[in-house]
């Protein structure tokens, strides 16, 4: 009798902690709101890693996309860091190395994709422009020629454009002084003569970070010289060198603007948001730069100020082997995935790139004043006259290559220095030999 007490009892022992087990277990895999009455459900984790920390319209814009795309998942755990960007591609070069990367991480095109690309941390996300195809068919042309690192296959959707030789210029300065916008080298070279000989600084250049003028001016102004073709075969270093006549031509029509007086003194020892101060307090008729200045220029001036500044393209080289009414640019940054993963998370992953990437993201990024690669109709009263201009203008302008995109890292430090040199009397030839001996060293790797 004793003996089938004690087995009873042992026995509703074991059969509470069982219970118990279990209950412990439905509690900590059941999702909220479940309450335990549909089994278990684990979450899948994602993590994704971005630069848009700041409080700018566009990085808010950015935020609150993923912001949507978490609460549209609840069976997703995003985990989403907003790195500063100063800081950014250190710390991703630093989780690369270690083979810990996120899901989901913002790249830059160029050189850090490429590098990511060629130590296997890129996976493609061709079934996602697959899956949506007239997502994929109204991206502007050219916007994943730095993303396609294999045939048919796309690494990344860019999420902005690069469009970095706009010409802005103060048309009440051109109407007082009854200057022509210049669309030809002649032109140009009238202008600045008739704004020198009244005081006012023709060209606002602020080159204290020396890829300023490479991003802004001698893309676009030596591709009107050289030509693309001529350009992508000197980079790739295949029947084209730096120092053929036609890229030291190039290098210059750029002296040619620093000895007739184009830039305001000191330029190379101001920055660029100095230089945009500078152009837009009217000391400048021009300014040529990027579209970050739309957003810088929105937030730092006045509408008095803003509004008699109007936007153009560089103006054409009479004899050049390249076009005129182009922009020096391409895709911007965008998000990649990680080459490792896979299953749930690589499909939940997926679907947040095309909720921050798809339609709605690049027009909700648009309009807050920055340039993406995509088609957008635009909503006039969400962005700033100027931008809408800007806009307007870069997706009915060809896009031509930034020299820093396709150079080696060496080769695009060289080019740098050696446009600041030009500033400080350095003669073309010079620059041209570095640039080359840098290029055909990164090559030969």
């Amino acid at each position: 009798m004793r003996m089938k007490k004690r087995f009873a009892f042992v026995t509703t022992i074991i059969l509470m902690i069982a219970l118990l087990a279990t209950a412990c277990n439905n509690g900590g895999k059941t999702e909220q709101g479940n309450e335990g009455n549909k089994g278990s459900v684990e979450k899948t984790k994602i993590s994704i890693w971005h630069n848009f920390a700041g409080d700018d319209l566009r990085a808010k814009a950015v935020r609150d996309l993923i912001d949507k795309y978490k609460a549209e998942h609840p069976d997703v755990e995003v985990d989403a860091q907003a790195i500063p960007v100063d800081g950014y591609r250190q710390r991703l070069s630093t989780v690369a190395a270690a083979n810990e990367m996120p899901d989901v991480f913002f790249v830059y095109a160029g050189s850090q994709s490429q590098e990511f690309y060629d130590a296997g941390k890129l996976q493609p996300i061709t079934e996602l422009m697959d899956k949506y195809p007239e997502w994929k068919n109204n991206f502007l042309a050219g916007a994943f020629d730095r993303y396609e690192f294999e045939k048919g296959q796309i690494f990344t959707a860019p999420l902005g454009m690069s469009a970095t030789s706009f010409m802005y210029y103060n048309k009440d300065l051109f109407e007082k002084h009854s200057v022509k916008v210049p669309t030809t080298w002649e032109e140009m070279m009238t202008a600045i003569k008739t704004f020198n000989d009244n005081g006012i600084t023709p060209i606002a250049l602020g080159n204290k970070a020396p890829w300023v003028a490479q991003s802004t001016i001698i893309g676009s102004l030596a591709d009107r010289v050289t030509g693309t073709e001529w350009f992508l075969k000197a980079a790739a270093q295949d029947g084209a060198s730096f120092t053929d006549s036609v890229f030291i031509d190039a290098l210059g029509k750029y002296k040619e603007l620093v000895d007739n007086k184009a830039f305001q003194d000191g330029a190379n020892s101001i920055d660029n948001t100095q230089a945009e101060q500078y152009f837009i307090q009217g000391k400048a008729a021009m300014m040529i730069n990027g579209a970050w200045s739309l957003t810088n220029l929105a937030a730092s001036s006045t509408p008095e100020q803003l509004a008699p500044i109007e936007v153009t393209t560089m103006p054409g080289i009479e004899g050049g082997a390249g076009k005129a009414n182009t922009l020096s640019g391409g895709a911007g940054a965008g998000f990649a995935l990680n080459k490792n993963t896979k299953g749930a998370q690589k499909q939940a992953a997926l679907d947040l790139i095309y909720a921050v990437s798809g339609p709605d993201g690049q027009k909700a990024i648009a309009e807050s004043n920055s340039m993406v690669m995509y088609k957008v109709e635009l909503d006039k009263s969400k962005v700033s006259p100027l931008y809408f201009k800007a806009y307007e203008l870069a997706v009915n302008s060809e896009i031509t290559p930034v020299y820093d995109a396709y150079l080696s890292a060496e080769a695009g430090e060289v080019i740098n220095n050696g446009l600041q040199e030009l500033m400080m009397g350095g003669k073309p030839e010079d620059v041209a030999k570095k640039l080359q001996d840098a290029q055909a060293r990164s090559t030969k790797k």
